[in-house]
Parts: structure tokens; C-alpha cells; sequence
């Protein structure tokens, strides 16, 4: 037996063109490109806060030696960082720095498991697929009982058809899905270190305003004028 008993181009086209046009119809183009381009994720190694935290701790110190205008200055490759200390600059308050991080891991945690579940839904129209194959083989097969070898060929396709189904499904689609989540999780729990260098920053350049003291220590005073000279010839004469 070699390999290219494996091999049958109808039974591929009805099990991957199937699964591809259902995944196609059911998707927004935007996402279906996103769930592309997330397979060159796979390779790289997972996401780690350390080398943006070490970033956030040099621009404190040049905040701290030069000001904080001098951050407007520095090249940031991480977006979410960048976009903290652009409000950071303009002097937000923390809370809307908080406010800010949150809602762009929030945003990114959607995109990464709506990429996710494209590759989900793919694993699970793959067996369906393969199902569809194997149901077109045995028509093929009923329809041509005359001829021995067309029977070969259309179970050929049947079998065929739920083997690359359940491969595809279970070997490459579902463990895409699989290793995206993860990769996802493990970034959502990283990018929460970030805030709170981020809002310790924010909170020691933002303005602070200074509590003026009360010109009189009480309402009578200010009654008076806060002139005690009035009193003074009375004492004299005492």
C-alpha cells in the first residue's frame, strides 16, 4: 500500500472546499483575515509584560529627570502603552488611565477569541463535511453497481471523505483554535501588570494644586476686616 492509496482529489475538494465555503459564508471578511494572519502567532513564543515593564520604568526615570513633556519624545512599539502614556502627557487623571488600559484588553481579549472561533468553527464543519463526502460517495457507488470499478472509486470517496474530515478537524483546525485561546489567556493576565506602573506614573506627574490658607480664621474677622488696630487705643487707655 502506498500513500496515494490515501489520495483521492474528490473526496479533498468536498471535505475542504465544503468546510472553507461554509467558514466563508458564516464569517465577516475582517475576521476571517485576522484568523489568517493569527497562524503566524503560532511559532512565536507567548507574551511577557517584562520588557514593558523595564520600558515603563526608564520613562519614569526620564519624567523624573526631565519632565514629563520629554515622554512626548519616545518611540513606543506596544500600542496600549503608547496610547497610556500619550494621557499620561496630557495629564489625565489615573482613573481614566485605568479606565483606558481596561478597555483595550477588553477589546483585544473579543478579537482574539472571535479568531479563535473561526478556527473552532472550521474544526466543526470539517467532520460535517467529511459526512457530506461519504453520503455523495455511496450515492455514486448505488447509482454505478454495474461497473466494478466506478464502485471502487465512489466508496473510495466515502471513506475517504470522514478520514480527512476527522483528521483535519481533530489534527490541524482544532488545535489552532486550541493554541490561540491559550496564547490569549496568558496575554490578558500579562497586560494586567501593566496598569499599575501605568497609573503609579500618572499619579505622581499629574498637577497638583496647592491649598491656599485662609486669609481669616473666622467669620467674625472677616467681618472686621482681620484689623485688630480698632481695638488697640482701648488697650492703651486701659
Amino acid at each position: 500500500m502506498t500513500p496515494g492509496t490515501f489520495l483521492d482529489p474528490a473526496a479533498l475538494a468536498i471535505v475542504f472546499g465544503g468546510a472553507t465555503l461554509a467558514t466563508v459564508l458564516r464569517t465577516p471578511a475582517r475576521d476571517l483575515a485576522r484568523a489568517v494572519a493569527a497562524l503566524t502567532v503560532l511559532p512565536r513564543r507567548r507574551f511577557r509584560a517584562e520588557t514593558l515593564l523595564d520600558q515603563i520604568a526608564t520613562l519614569s526615570r526620564i519624567a523624573r529627570r526631565h519632565g514629563v513633556v520629554a515622554l512626548d519624545r519616545t518611540v513606543i512599539a506596544d500600542r496600549d502603552v503608547a496610547q497610556a502614556i500619550a494621557l499620561v502627557v496630557d495629564a489625565a487623571p489615573p482613573a481614566e488611565i485605568a479606565r483606558t488600559l481596561e478597555e483595550a484588553r477588553r477589546a483585544r481579549i473579543e478579537r482574539h477569541r472571535t479568531v479563535a472561533d473561526v478556527w473552532a468553527g472550521l474544526a466543526e464543519a470539517l467532520p460535517a463535511m467529511g459526512m457530506v463526502g461519504t453520503l455523495v460517495g455511496l450515492v455514486a457507488m448505488f447509482t454505478r453497481m454495474a461497473d466494478p470499478r466506478a464502485i471502487g472509486a465512489a466508496m473510495a470517496v466515502a471513506l475517504l471523505a470522514t478520514l480527512y474530515g476527522a483528521l483535519a478537524s481533530h489534527l490541524l483546525a482544532m488545535p489552532i483554535a486550541s493554541r490561540l485561546r491559550r496564547a490569549a489567556r496568558v496575554e490578558a493576565l500579562e497586560r494586567l501588570r501593566l496598569v499599575a506602573p501605568l497609573v503609579a506614573l500618572a499619579e505622581r506627574e499629574a498637577p497638583r494644586t496647592t491649598a491656599l490658607r485662609p486669609a481669616f480664621d473666622s467669620y467674625e474677622d472677616m467681618e472686621d476686616g482681620g484689623d485688630d488696630s480698632a481695638d488697640a487705643p482701648e488697650a492703651e487707655a486701659a
